[in-house]
């Protein structure tokens, strides 16, 4: 239904007093339009401008879900934005999530709660939290019924909380994926995993074709951003992987 306040009636008129019915049909699909800016702009929660500029509608939505192949670094970097903003997050089912790397990433751990080992009750706990906080992360162990999917899906949208998924997700929004993971700060036989290049690419449920970017992940001083084209090639120390974790010492 619309506003209250954007309501207006349209009527059949005479010729006469056709340029003032334009006129006042204009003056009513600009009002609509601003409201509906203002409506979308309210319904993102802040996301790193990297990540956000690949996203459906340029950043992460109130009320929607996003997938996230199988990168704890990456999640870490989508639960950064709202959390600094000052957002409660949580993460269910994901028990090598690590507060220090949250922290050390832009985390708030002041507002982030965490139920590793939710069991079979997953996707109460899940809906539980969605309930009382923004930003919540679960690793489903099984494919849930589509009744509880659907479930879910409206206690979203009416608390406005955001769903982030390890993994896939029926209807998610869209799926965040990382390729061609490129690590430095190893030498020759010695040293530590010190920064990381890789490309992030987000698929939309919409069809829109694929976006991607080359971000650090995290950067030598452990932030994330955008990688300077001008410095793309791997340095002579970097390694290839998927997923590594922070600080390996390299042996031999």
């Amino acid at each position: 239904m619309a506003p209250a306040s954007a309501a207006a009636t349209v009527e059949t008129v005479n010729p006469a007093a056709s340029t003032a019915a334009s006129s006042t049909v204009s003056d009513l699909q600009a009002r609509i339009r601003s409201m509906q800016a203002t409506k979308l702009d309210t319904r993102l929660i802040p996301t790193h401008p990297a990540i956000a500029n690949l996203l459906p509608g340029g950043g992460l939505k109130q009320g929607s879900t996003y997938s996230v192949d199988h990168s704890i670094t990456l999640l870490m970097a989508l639960l950064a934005g709202p959390s600094a903003a000052g957002s409660w997050c949580g993460v269910v089912g994901v028990p090598e999530f690590g507060v220090e790397a949250a922290a050390t990433f832009g985390v708030d751990i002041e507002r982030l709660v965490l139920v590793p080992h939710p069991g079979d009750q997953w996707l109460a706990v899940t809906a539980a939290i969605a309930d009382v906080m923004s930003v919540v992360v679960t690793r489903p162990p099984k494919r849930a019924s589509d009744t509880s999917l659907a479930r879910l899906a409206g206690r979203l949208r009416q608390r406005g909380s955001t769903l982030l998924v390890l993994g896939t997700w029926p209807q998610s929004e869209a799926m965040l994926s990382l390729s061609q993971s490129v690590w430095s700060g190893i030498g020759e036989g010695h040293g530590y995993l010190a920064a990381r290049q890789a490309t992030i690419t987000v698929s939309s449920r919409l069809g829109e074709a694929p976006r991607s970017a080359r971000l650090w992940l995290p950067d030598p001083e452990q932030k994330f951003r955008d990688v300077d084209p001008r410095s793309m090639d791997a340095s002579p120390g970097a390694m290839h992987s998927r997923e590594k974790p922070r600080h390996l010492r390299a042996a031999g």
